[in-house]
């Protein structure tokens, strides 16, 4: 009697455990089809995102807003987007300043001023070397940065790090290919050598 009630404890409580894991089982579906749903969702924003015709457009619209903005260096760590607003508000409607920062939130230096006119771009100009906190502004055209084309910068030689070529090192030769030893090495005499 008692292994009667045994087994039957014991298949309760394997038939609970089953059940248990069938309702999760759903659970655990249920959660895929919706992570499902959300990835097919978040593929189809990106996908018209990276429509040639959908690029074509928000690069169309860069370049005017570009044609409208000036870049504006030597900005003063201090300066607020307000003051730099103040500043140019005599070359027309000023839309937006961003003062562009690095990932701690200090000020690079520099910003960038839009305009709602393109005429006002030509006005802002003219405040090239004008000075704002003390310090001379350097007042440009602002550049459309075109996707994919990467500008071509050419290395310079550090002169305190020697000039380093395209050319791989290759070490001298140690060994005569001729026979045994080492191959002498010249040395430049005393008077002409840049290492003494």
């Amino acid at each position: 009697m008692e292994g009667d009630l045994d087994m039957a404890g014991a298949e309760d409580g394997a038939l609970m455990e089953v059940d248990d894991m069938k309702t999760r089982l759903k659970e655990m579906e249920e959660e895929a089809a919706a992570l499902r749903e959300m990835q097919a969702k978040v593929e189809n924003e990106i996908g018209a995102v990276q429509d040639p015709a959908t690029a074509a457009v928000t690069q169309a619209t860069k370049e005017e807003v570009d044609s409208r903005s000036v870049f504006v260096g030597n900005v003063d760590y201090s300066c607020t987007p307000e003051e730099v607003q103040l500043h140019f508000q005599s070359c027309g409607t000023v839309n937006r300043v961003t003062i562009r920062t690095t990932k701690y939130g200090q000020p690079k230096g520099y910003a960038y001023v839009e305009f709602l006119e393109p005429e006002a771009v030509q006005e802002a100009l003219l405040l090239n070397e004008s000075e704002l906190h003390g310090r001379q502004l350097k007042v440009s055209a602002k550049r459309t940065n075109i996707p994919g084309m990467k500008q071509f910068h050419s290395p310079r030689p550090n002169p305190l790090m020697g000039h380093r070529s395209r050319i791989p090192y290759m070490p001298p030769n140690l060994y005569s290919p001729y026979g045994y030893g080492k191959v002498p090495r010249f040395r430049m005499p005393m008077r002409y050598s840049p290492y003494y």
